[in-house]
């Protein structure tokens, strides 16, 4: 079972109540759920009622073994408090869209923002990237194949001495300073900033 989204997904259904709806067919110029989306997948979705146009819901749901049905996971905003809608009768259509909500955007500046996002997850050991102003080569930072979750805080400003070094506490909060010298060992790596 994955996460996926498609364009141009969309269907009917006549299904009434607050559970799973099943599938009516595609649309004209859309293709189904099954083909879109694929079975056991999960998806966002939108629901509204053709016949009650007030009647509507956006959320995660998942498709079942043969993509038949959506069983409404997660609503995540809807007419009824964000919580799910008992649909009336009438033709409802649902279709694969991406929740404003779950959006990562560039704001009016230029700058990638997202309303409710707190932190941005790298998955199976993915590169967070820098690029370079042609996008031809970069600087990545990846976490270590088996890791215990820690957090490093860097400095809130520049260093103020020429040929300083980033250092850690054991806390791992990061700060400049002279990297301690033993005779006895050798030091694996220093970033001395000159």
């Amino acid at each position: 079972m994955a996460l996926v989204i498609n364009d141009r997904v969309k269907e009917t259904s006549s299904t009434t109540g607050t559970g799973a709806l099943t599938f009516a067919g595609a649309t004209s110029g859309f293709e189904t759920f099954a083909a879109g989306i694929g079975n056991s997948n999960t998806t966002y979705y939108a629901i509204v009622n053709t016949d009650t146009p007030t009647e509507w819901e956006v959320g995660l749901g998942t498709l079942n073994g043969d993509s038949s049905t959506i069983t409404r996971t997660t609503p995540i905003s809807s007419s009824n408090s964000d919580s799910a809608v008992d649909f009336g009768a009438g033709t409802k259509e649902i279709f694969c869209t991406l929740p404003a909500s779950k959006a990562i955007i560039k704001n009016a500046s230029g700058n990638i923002d997202s309303p409710s996002v707190t932190q941005l997850d790298i998955v199976s050991q993915g590169d967070l990237r820098l690029q370079d102003s042609t996008g031809g080569e970069y600087v990545a930072q990846q976490a270590a194949a088996s890791t215990a979750t820690y957090t490093l805080t860097w400095p809130g400003a520049v260093a103020g001495t020429a040929g300083s070094s980033l250092v850690s506490s054991t806390g791992g909060v990061i700060s400049y300073g002279a990297v301690p010298i033993d005779t006895g060992k050798a030091i694996a790596m220093a970033i001395v900033f000159g």
